[in-house]
């Protein structure tokens, strides 16, 4: 398995393409949305915490949508429990991309666990798979946001999310983070004129 590679803010994200449940292949190259994609990798068919999670992505759709954001959700499961998971959890409107390889969710800076036998759901996690992830991709596929994490739980709210959206719209807040080499004199200046953030 290859190593985690973090992604950088401005910088192209790796290729992604994913097959979905019920709607054919999902291609990050062929994304053109008004402002931005929305990815969110899940842990899959296992996490109970998933299921609420994805629930309350699919309960915000139409905002995100008004906003100009296209949305998928995506996970290293099988077919088989990536459909299962679109019928337990009530998914019918969301995306739901299935297959993720490990080495791509590597170069996308995710974290892969071991499986532990059932969760609490009853339900056997694989022997591996992805942690939680999400990223905000501008229409050219560079990244604009990006969280991961190494556990299921305490994961970006998708109001605040939404906020946040408006806010860099509404703004032209550019992306930050972006630095890659801090010894470089051409980064001790700002690119950007002094902005508090507050979009609440």
């Amino acid at each position: 398995m290859s190593q985690i590679t973090p992604l950088i803010p401005r910088q192209p994200t790796p290729e992604l393409n994913v097959e979905t449940v019920g709607r054919g292949t999902w291609k990050m190259s062929e994304q053109s949305p008004q402002n931005f994609t929305l990815v969110v990798f899940f842990r899959g068919l296992h996490c109970p915490i998933c299921a609420n999670y994805l629930r309350d992505l699919q309960r915000n759709l139409g905002d995100f949508a008004k906003q100009g954001v296209n949305v998928i959700a995506i996970s290293s499961d099988s077919k088989k429990r990536a459909e299962k998971s679109a019928e337990d959890w009530g998914l019918e409107e969301l995306t739901l991309g299935y297959g993720l390889d490990l080495d791509t969710a590597r170069r996308w800076g995710l974290f892969v666990s071991t499986g532990r036998g059932p969760t609490s759901s009853g339900i056997e996690e694989p022997r591996l798979y992805s942690e939680p992830g999400l990223y905000l991709i501008r229409p050219d596929g560079t990244l604009y946001f990006g969280s991961v994490q190494t556990m299921p739980f305490s994961r970006p709210s998708f109001a605040e999310i939404l906020n946040g959206v408006k806010f860099v719209l509404e703004k032209d807040y550019p992306a930050r983070g972006q630095v890659v080499d801090h010894d470089d004199p051409e980064n001790s200046a700002s690119d950007w004129p002094r902005a508090d953030y507050n979009p609440q």
